[in-house]
């Protein structure tokens, strides 16, 4: 195990340890911190087709060779009005990857999903959370992410997953993330921004089992207005689960070094 996973590992078993000895159960099953803010501790997943597209979409067919194993299922869009303002050179960009889809998704070189892709994609996160710092843990590609709930930090440098400044909005947590590199993708569509993105994100308590979640997306590089994305996510009902480990990263060497690889002599 890497030594910064070590770390972040360490981290969120502390900030747990910190919660659940502060936690106290309010009116209605919504677990609390002793300042009253709910704690958002625990495995939570979303369970929607927006990791294909954010957009509501049909089913399709991925390479003939792969049969069932790369179509497209089809699902609703998490997007509000289902429809994402592209600029005409961005919407042409989005064409394009669409069309390449299946060699340039940075999903598939286990590249790390950025936010909010990595809300959604089918696998679960884990949130460790105390008063002063919130850990995001994601089984895919060991990706992580601290939200510093203190006084907002600029980010040093552009990276898949930005920075994560967060504040309370009464019981909703409002996290903005800014600091793109803008590689990532929102999904396996080809839907896109670029490094001038900012997020932000909006976690409510739906009861004690769900999170109501909501991303604005502003983007003027991209995007002729800011628009919304809204999700559920819910909590993983066995209280022992926790995140497995997802590598992905030795599953990706031949698709991308494979070309450098020494050659045996004839």
């Amino acid at each position: 195990m890497k030594r910064s996973t070590l770390l972040l590992l360490g981290l969120g078993l502390l900030l747990a340890a910190n919660a659940g000895g502060q936690q106290r159960v309010a009116a209605g099953g919504v677990a609390r911190l002793d300042d009253g803010k709910p704690n958002l501790s625990g495995v939570w997943q979303a369970f929607t087709t927006a990791n294909w597209n954010v957009l509501t979409h049909g089913a399709s067919a991925g390479p003939p060779e792969y049969g069932a194993l790369l179509a497209t299922p089809p699902g609703y869009g998490v997007v509000d009005g289902d429809e994402i303002p592209y600029l005409a050179a961005a919407a042409e960009q989005q064409r394009r990857n669409y069309e390449n889809r299946f060699k340039d998704d940075p999903e598939m070189k286990c590249y790390l999903p950025g936010v909010p892709r990595a809300n959604y994609m089918p696998y679960p996160l884990q949130i460790f959370h105390s008063d002063a710092q919130l850990l995001i843990a994601y089984q895919y590609a060991g990706a992580a992410r601290i939200v510093n709930l203190g006084a907002p930090t600029p980010s040093a440098i552009d990276s898949w997953m930005g920075i994560s400044n967060g504040h309370w909005d009464g019981d909703t947590l409002v996290v903005e993330v800014s600091g793109f590199n803008g590689e990532a993708w929102l999904d396996r569509a080809g839907n896109h921004a670029s490094s001038a993105l900012k997020v932000v994100e909006r976690y409510t308590l739906a009861g004690p089992d769900a999170i109501d979640y909501s991303a604005t997306l502003e983007d003027p590089q991209t995007f002729s207005r800011p628009w919304t994305m809204r999700f559920r996510l819910v909590r993983n009902p066995n209280p022992q689960q926790h995140l497995m480990e997802f590598k992905c990263v030795p599953f990706t060497e031949q698709l991308l070094y494979g070309d450098l690889y020494k050659q045996p002599r004839e």
